[in-house]
């Protein structure tokens, strides 16, 4: 990376929020300061909504990285005051397009950046954002399904847009043994035969295209065949979603089957993935899915829809089973099927070492620095 290649990475937040965009923030912070130090070049990332002292310093360091606790002028200001020794200004998200704007009305030669992740650059755009981003904008998508979904709304193309997989985290925890942990087997009340089910995404009442709806319809025919088979839905449910998924486990006659276990920290969630026999998932709007990539990382058998850029998460098709998301009975199917062949150790151990060959963290970086070298 030259030194016109200073990079200021403006972010919504990193540390201060979970989520998928907020992971790829954290790993997107970390390449562009292993970069910055391996070619002597600067890097400044400022948070809107992080304080300074949530950074993690495995990700950033103190010096590079800088939280406005939401003081929107604040950050404005001070985006635009750095920008004129950082001719890269990188964007996390739409969001921070007006920012941008100022940016390169006061210095026009900037090259600005966005990262383009999914649902939040799919949807109806102003005018003005669209003509900006066709004539001043350069975009980073996290999937090819992301730029080809892009070029269908809203036109945008070309040498406009380039595409940057997500990769695992680089502190992911990747497990040398697989096996399902005994404390959350204990803490769950679930024996090592049962099988289980495990979906993690964010549960909101306006969000059920994520799938785990259907795979909830299908619970009382799988508990025909395997009857002590439990779904874990992981996440934390919005006050609506939470009392309609207690209604329904409790029409659905439910309650030993499926258990809503809330949030999953980082310490824990590698072991989660250990937990279940199948990380299932059928949704229709993700932009690239790390939770498949993170799943393939524990050995996990999955199955996605195949509709959004689930399918590049897992290497289309190489780390898990694909299905139409709108059929019930294809997803029937696949979970049956799964469930009634055996698993060795020496597949889930390919599923791994694949998945650690497809989406490393080294491989991103160089992609990034590719990417950064690109005019």
């Amino acid at each position: 990376m030259k030194k016109k290649h200073n990079v200021l990475f403006l972010t919504l937040s990193s540390f201060c929020d979970t989520g998928g965009i907020q992971k790829v923030c954290r790993t997107m912070s970390k390449a562009l300061s292993d970069i910055s130090t391996e070619t002597n070049s600067a890097l400044q990332v400022f948070a809107l909504k992080d304080q300074t002292i949530q950074a993690d310093s495995r990700y950033i360091s103190s010096i590079q990285f800088k939280g406005f606790k939401n003081q929107k002028l604040l950050f404005a200001f001070y985006a635009i005051k750095k920008s004129s020794s950082h001719p890269n200004v990188l964007l996390s998200h739409i969001h921070l397009l007006p920012i941008a704007l100022l940016i390169k009305i006061l210095r026009p030669n900037t090259r600005i950046i966005l990262l383009a992740h999914g649902i939040e650059i799919w949807g109806k755009l102003s005018k003005w954002k669209v003509w900006f981003i066709k004539q001043h904008i350069q975009i980073w998508c996290v999937s090819h399904f992301t730029a080809e979904t892009i070029e269908k709304k809203h036109g945008i193309k070309g040498q406009n847009a380039f595409v940057l997989n997500n990769c695992l985290d680089p502190y992911f925890k990747i497990p040398g043994i697989l096996h399902k942990p005994d404390y959350l087997l204990s803490h769950y009340n679930l024996q090592p035969e049962q099988p289980i089910l495990l979906s993690i995404c964010r549960l909101s009442s306006n969000e059920h295209d994520k799938g785990y709806l259907q795979v909830i319809r299908i619970l009382k025919r799988l508990r025909e065949r395997f009857p002590t088979i439990c779904y874990l839905l992981g996440g934390l449910p919005d006050t609506e979603e939470k009392a309609f998924l207690q209604e329904l486990i409790r029409k659905e006659n439910l309650e030993n089957h499926l258990k809503l276990i809330g949030f999953i920290p980082e310490a824990t969630l590698t072991d989660h993935y250990l937990l279940c026999d199948i990380f299932v998932l059928p949704s229709k709007k993700e932009g690239f899915g790390l939770v498949f990539t993170e799943a393939a990382a524990a050995g996990c058998r999955i199955i996605c829809g195949n509709k959004d850029g689930s399918k590049e998460a897992i290497a289309n098709g190489i780390l898990g089973t694909l299905i139409d998301p709108e059929d019930p009975e294809t997803l029937y199917q696949a979970i049956l099927s799964q469930l009634e062949e055996s698993e060795t150790m020496e597949m889930a151990y390919a599923r791994q070492n694949l998945c650690l060959i497809y989406f490393n963290y080294p491989q991103y970086k160089y992609h990034l620095k590719n990417l950064l070298d690109h005019d």
